[in-house]
């Protein structure tokens, strides 16, 4: 198994920092929040691209993925969507990261017209994110929250370069299990993203292993190889604790711990 930190929970660090915290502590990858008040976003120059793949890279670690705000499900017109999208895959592929995270974002549409923004914007995206070598992962977020919704939308997309970002967060908070989850996703999975809060009530973040989220049976069955993406959601939640190195180490030996009873249990 390999482990990766998303940046969301260090928001505003230049990306050498980042960096070296990730590896600092055990973490092989960075997800990079792609958003413009980041170091790193769509409208990135050429020169902060190859600055920040030379910090990531001179610290030991890579960019699993980056973590875009484009909504694939959303009203509108297709076109500012599919540029969007195509600006994410080469934002990614210059970062030589394997992955670009998008948002269904079809809250208050009807399920099938959203399903067909979503199936429509990625299946023309695809096969320009396969010649960028990039996958694009449809999150389990928000109109498509659950492993069922997700793959629901892919399985009509039907093309590899589009799949799955499992955020256990939402499947949870949809009321799926996390074997439920595992088994709609399939082959569509891209990687997992964990996180851990106090209740249903309060997603304030909290250190992996303190909150109610069903982390062991989500990482169960997870491949080797695979990857692990810590998701603490600092952005969003200023009250929360901030990630100092011994809180990301006892995260990354938590992860290990559950990938280890996993194992033992299978």
């Amino acid at each position: 198994m390999r482990y990766a930190l998303s940046t969301l929970g260090l928001p505003g660090t230049p990306l050498a920092r980042s960096a070296a915290l990730a590896a600092g502590h055990g973490y092989e990858g960075l997800e990079v929040r792609a958003h413009p008040e980041e170091p790193l976003h769509p409208q990135s120059p050429p020169g902060d691209r190859a600055a920040g793949l030379r910090a990531v890279t001179r610290a030991g670690v890579g960019v699993l993925g980056v973590a875009g705000y484009t909504r694939v499900a959303a009203p509108g017109s297709d076109e500012p969507v599919l540029a969007e999208l195509r600006s994410l895959v080469r934002l990614a592929s210059d970062l030589e990261a394997p992955y670009v995270r998008v948002f269904p974002g079809g809250a208050g549409l009807p399920q099938p017209q959203a399903d067909a923004n979503a199936v429509r914007r990625l299946r023309e995206a695809a096969p320009y994110a396969e010649r960028n070598g990039v996958r694009i992962l449809l999150e389990t977020h928000d109109s498509h929250r659950t492993g069922a919704a997700a793959a629901r939308v892919l399985d009509a997309v039907g093309h590899p370069s589009a799949g799955a970002l499992w955020d256990v967060l939402h499947t949870w908070l949809g009321g799926e299990g996390p074997a439920d989850s595992r088994r709609r996703l399939g082959a569509h999975l891209g990687y997992l993203q964990v996180k851990d809060v106090a209740s249903a009530d309060d997603l304030t973040p909290v250190p992996l292993g303190a909150g109610v989220l069903p982390l062991a049976g989500a990482v169960a069955g997870s491949p080797t190889g695979g990857w692990l993406c810590w998701e603490y959601e600092k952005r969003w939640y200023p009250g929360a604790a901030e990630l100092s190195g011994a809180r990301l180490r006892q995260g990354r030996v938590h992860l290990e711990g559950l990938v280890v009873h996993g194992d033992q249990a299978e």
